[in-house]
């Protein structure tokens, strides 16, 4: 079956870029052939594919030598990064083999510089199933096996285990697999870097948000994104936190807003606090006990509880409120972290809800829900954005993280 065109994202290709930064680094096409092995006239060439496919001229000559446009040094920073990580992975390989191998004069060997290779091997790994993803991609299964092998013959391991009921990750190909992921994803801004360039702001934002960010931050700023830069798509990932700190770490989610986590650091990440909030008490503005004064956490104990499920943060907060109350911590009729279940229940019976009440926020603006008389010290939690500690967002979601800045900056005025 013949390539379909459209079946893979149209990537800038990692040889060409390569080659532009031996240009940029060795100050001419000559120079430049020379350390890469290559004649000056596959050089030369693929310095005009490269500028062909992204529309722009990247270097110019000067007595000095080829120099950089202001596209082309956009274009270097975020080449920095790409081959940063696949020159990590082509070390990590070689280590692998036990035994010493070198690596060529631009620190990435040929196998790891097919984009389109990479591309499939990522959506392998996803799918699991080499006859689905031969299907997703629309090309043949022998077109896949072939690209699997190269890489596996380049990296010295299997990358899959096979067996009947399909194809698992090795640990080594999990690995393999993340570094990868890291160098598309870089990949894939290449184009919007330039456009940043141009003055304009484009591209797609993928934003792992919590429950405290999904009610009344996160759309404002997203509201205001949109207004001012049409060309920027946001797309919206409500995981666990877990699965939204895999995604971070792999460069497939830009930037988490919600709840920070005790162990950024440790797992790579940077946080960065914009704001703390302490939980309160929520029922329907008809309960029974709405608008009863000076409320206590025993009084409340036999009421039916909609609470955070066990062993998330929220939950433990709780747990240890009760406990420095003496009292004992209330067993949930309904455990959920889902704000349209709980704003349903709590409408329609008398069960109380223990959260943040900016995750409903314009419930308790209009009315149809109200915060009880009851404070619940030592349970604030910070609220903030959790990126890679290593990498650079791109311009479209530096824009949104800076909107969601500037609606934090406005709400704590407001407050």
């Amino acid at each position: 079956m013949a390539p379909h065109p459209k079946r893979l994202a149209e990537l800038p290709s990692l040889a060409h870029l390569r080659v532009l930064s031996a240009v940029v680094q060795h100050g001419s096409a000559t120079r430049a052939a020379a350390a890469l092995f290559r004649a000056q006239s596959a050089v030369t060439r693929s310095i005009r594919e490269i500028e062909q496919a992204l529309g722009v001229q990247l270097l110019e000559r000067r007595a000095s030598g080829m120099v950089p446009t202001a596209m082309g040094k956009a274009v270097l920073e975020r080449n920095a990064r790409i081959f940063a990580e696949l020159e990590e992975l082509a070390q990590w390989c070689m280590l692998q083999h036990g035994r010493p191998r070198t690596l060529p004069p631009s620190g990435v060997p040929p196998y790891l510089l097919n984009t389109r290779r990479l591309q499939l091997l990522v959506t392998l790994a996803r799918h699991r199933h080499m006859p689905t993803a031969a299907h997703a991609l629309g090309i043949s299964q022998p077109a896949v096996s072939a690209a699997v092998r190269i890489l596996e013959n380049g990296a010295g391991f299997a990358l899959f285990d096979r067996s009947a009921g399909g194809l698992q990750l090795t640990e080594s190909g999990e690995h393999f697999v993340l570094h990868v992921r890291r160098a598309l994803n870089e990949l894939r801004h290449v184009p919007d870097d330039i456009a940043a360039v141009k003055g304009s702001i484009r591209g797609q934002v993928v934003v792992g948000g919590l429950p405290f960010a999904r009610a009344r931050i996160l759309p404002e700023a997203v509201a205001r994104v949109s207004r001012s830069h049409p060309g920027v798509r946001v797309m919206t990932d409500e995981s666990s936190y877990e699965a939204l700190a895999a995604g971070l770490r792999a460069g497939d989610i830009d930037f988490i807003f919600g709840g920070l986590r005790g162990a950024e650091a440790a797992g790579g990440f940077h946080g960065e606090w914009l704001m703390s909030e302490s939980m309160v008490v929520l029922a329907r503005s008809d309960h029974p006990l709405a608008g009863v004064r000076d409320l206590t956490l025993g009084k409340l104990g036999r009421q039916q509880w909609i609470l955070p499920r066990a062993h998330t943060p929220a939950r433990e907060i709780l747990d240890d409120l009760f406990q420095r109350a003496r009292a004992k911590p209330p067993e949930p009729a309904v455990e959920t972290a889902d704000l349209a279940m709980i704003r349903g229940l709590l409408l329609r019976s008398d069960m109380l809800a223990v959260l943040p009440a900016q995750q409903l926020h314009y419930e308790c603006q209009m009315g149809s829900l109200v915060v009880l008389d009851i404070p619940l010290p030592g349970t604030a939690r910070d609220i903030g954005l959790t990126m890679r500690a290593t990498g650079e967002p791109s311009p479209a979601a530096r824009t949104l993280i800076e909107a969601i800045r500037s609606v934090v900056g406005e709400s704590s005025g407001a407050s």
